[in-house]
């Protein structure tokens, strides 16, 4: 076939989809709204800034392991079990450490420093400490969105650390926020969006 440059860009509907034109939902479990050091960004507080301070995220992949037969001498593969990724997303840090303390105090909240013990705001509800997150890519036109994830009870497994360097001039400083979630959901799957 002969390189057509009219094909090509009648094959690519809206100049194509740009990395940068997303924005990521964070949020808090309503059980750390009322602790100490996150009031400050409960309820949709932590929304609204995490729409602003994170700069980078993945729109997630999907993965089906294989289950392998061997059968005279080849091996015939079945599909196997769906497994999710962590989800990891950079964030800017501000003079506040608004989205860094309340991501400590999350996972302090999970397993405590000192003590080695999960809190709980509810002695029957172990499981409090889950969150649903959020990534929808733009279009350039804006508008509600053209793809829609949501992570189903996310938590976060890692908050990592920031390098300090006194020849670090002219940046500001990032670090990353790894969660593990049971599973994610998007506009093209068959289940409904539970947050």
């Amino acid at each position: 076939m002969a390189f057509n440059i009219s094909s090509f860009r009648s094959n690519m509907l809206g100049d194509g989809a740009r990395a940068n034109l997303f924005e990521v939902t964070l949020r808090l479990p309503r059980a750390l709204e009322t602790l100490p050091g996150v009031q400050s960004l409960a309820g949709q507080g932590i929304a609204e800034t995490s729409r602003f301070l994170v700069r980078a995220a993945q729109l997630p992949g999907s993965t089906i392991g294989t289950v392998n037969v061997p059968y005279f001498g080849r091996e015939v593969k079945f599909a196997g079990n769906r497994t999710f990724a962590d989800w990891t997303v950079t964030v800017i840090n501000d003079e506040d450490f608004k989205l860094k303390n309340t991501f400590e105090r999350w996972l302090d909240y999970v397993n405590s420093h000192a003590g080695n013990r999960r809190q709980s705001s509810d002695p029957a509800n172990k499981l409090d400490y889950f969150a649903q997150l959020g990534v929808t890519q733009y279009s350039k036109s804006g508008g509600a969105g053209i793809k829609k994830y949501t992570f189903v009870d996310a938590f976060p497994v890692d908050v990592s650390p920031i390098d300090l360097n006194w020849g670090d001039n002219d940046s500001i400083e990032e670090f990353t926020i790894t969660f593990a979630y049971q599973y994610w959901i998007s506009d093209t799957t068959d289940q409904k969006n539970p947050g």
